[in-house]
């Protein structure tokens, strides 16, 4: 499944749930499909800063075509299942993909922010603001 089948089957998912007591439900079981982070990726320097729970997020060194492979966690569930949101949105692209992707039109699209207080939707584009640099990282490179 590609990234934009991925983030369509959020989307239905989450018009399909009735409310949006079972659609945190569904974002928070999304967070349980993230790949571990190890002790030592939980460090100060992989924190997302603008979080009030802590985020982690690191990228793997770019594979052979330049994609960059993204990994994250946090200590709040709900945001575990918004970094999973975040990871399938931008899943294994360049950083010029990355710098190019539309991320305020998706999230329109999954009307996450209208749902979401107002501290994690500053959290959610503090943890974008971080991916969208370390795209701009390797495209400086």
């Amino acid at each position: 499944m590609g990234m934009e089948e991925r983030i369509q089957h959020i989307k239905d998912t989450l018009e399909i749930l009735p409310d949006w007591e079972e659609r945190y439900r569904f974002i928070i079981d999304l967070g349980g499909d993230l790949e571990p982070l190890n002790d030592a990726e939980r460090s100060e320097s992989n924190r997302v800063r603008g979080c009030l729970s802590q985020v982690w997020l690191v990228a793997d060194p770019p594979g052979a075509d330049g994609t960059i492979h993204l990994r994250g966690d946090s200590d709040a569930h709900i945001v575990r299942g918004l970094v999973a949101i975040l990871l399938t949105i931008y899943a294994d692209k360049t950083p010029r993909e990355i710098a190019n992707t539309d991320i305020h039109g998706i999230f329109q699209a999954l009307q996450l922010e209208q749902h979401i207080t107002m501290n994690r939707r500053n959290g959610l584009y503090s943890m974008v603001e971080t991916i969208q640099n370390m795209a701009q990282q390797r495209l400086a490179g």
